[in-house]
């Protein structure tokens, strides 16, 4: 065996790439994807955004460590703060993504967009 993560190399290669996924709706997809030097806060070595976009350039839902989020808050308990996260709409803050790999990410991206598109044939 080779060792390589071909995953993590197919999603690399995937960087700046923009999909139409359904051109009556006027949806595509958009990926930015860097090899980075791995850090605490992105410890896989990549700074990924993964999003759904509408005819109108907003986002819909997507997966990215581009930033920050906080999340679990309480009275007198401050909140956890996170870079893998993912929003699942345009309204959502954020939520804790749980990172496993780039092939585990491409998955679960993909899965989200089916569901975000059987959502607007309601």
């Amino acid at each position: 065996m080779s060792g390589k993560d071909h995953a993590l190399e197919n999603l690399l290669e995937l960087e700046g790439t923009r999909f139409v996924i359904d051109e009556e709706r006027g949806l595509w997809v958009k990926f930015d994807v860097k090899l980075i030097t791995p850090t605490s806060i992105r410890p896989h070595g990549i700074r990924y955004s993964l999003s759904l976009h509408d005819r109108h350039n907003n986002r819909m839902m997507g997966f990215d460590n581009a930033h920050a989020i906080e999340h679990g808050g309480k009275v007198n308990v401050a909140p956890i703060r996170t870079y893998d996260h993912w929003h699942r709409d345009q309204d959502d803050k954020g939520r804790p993504y749980a990172f496993v790999n780039a092939g585990k990410l491409l998955e679960d991206f993909w899965v989200e967009v089916d569901k975000a598109i059987k959502k607007l044939e309601r």
